[in-house]
C-alpha cells in the first residue's frame, strides 16, 4: 500500500463515506451505492480507486460481490499519523503552559491594579 494513493484516494468525501459504512461490516455494491445519489457504476469507479489504494478488499460470492475494509491498510495510515499527532500534542501541551502563564502574570497585575484603586479612594 501506497500512502500516497490511500490520502488520494481519501479524498473524496463519497469514497471516505464508503469506508464509514465498511466500518460497520462487509456489504454488497448495490448496499454502498443506495445512500448516493448515482449509479451503480459510479459506484464501482469509487470502490476500484479504494481497492487499488489498499482500503478496501471485494470478493465474489456467486452472484453477490461483497466489500469490505482492509484494517491493515488503515493502520499504515494510523502508524504514519502517530508522529504528527506527538507533535500536535506536545505542541499543545506548550501552548496551554504558555497560556497558564499569561494567566496568571495578568490575574497578578489586575491585582496589583486593584490595590492602587483602593488606595486613591
Amino acid at each position: 500500500m501506497s500512502l500516497d494513493n490511500a490520502f488520494s484516494a481519501l479524498s473524496d468525501p463519497t469514497r471516505r463515506a464508503i469506508l464509514a459504512r465498511l466500518a460497520l461490516g462487509e456489504t454488497s455494491v448495490t448496499e454502498l451505492a443506495k445512500p448516493f445519489a448515482m449509479s451503480l457504476p459510479a459506484v464501482s469507479k469509487h470502490l476500484k480507486v479504494l481497492e487499488r489504494a489498499g482500503l478496501i478488499a471485494r470478493s465474489r460470492e456467486a452472484q453477490w460481490r461483497p466489500c469490505r475494509i482492509e484494517p491493515r491498510a488503515l493502520k499504515d495510515i494510523d502508524d504514519w499519523l502517530q508522529h504528527y499527532r506527538r507533535f500536535y500534542d506536545e505542541s499543545f501541551d506548550r501552548l496551554d503552559d504558555y497560556l497558564k502563564k499569561l494567566q496568571a502574570k495578568d490575574a497578578k497585575a489586575d491585582d496589583k491594579k486593584d490595590g492602587d484603586d483602593d488606595r486613591t479612594k
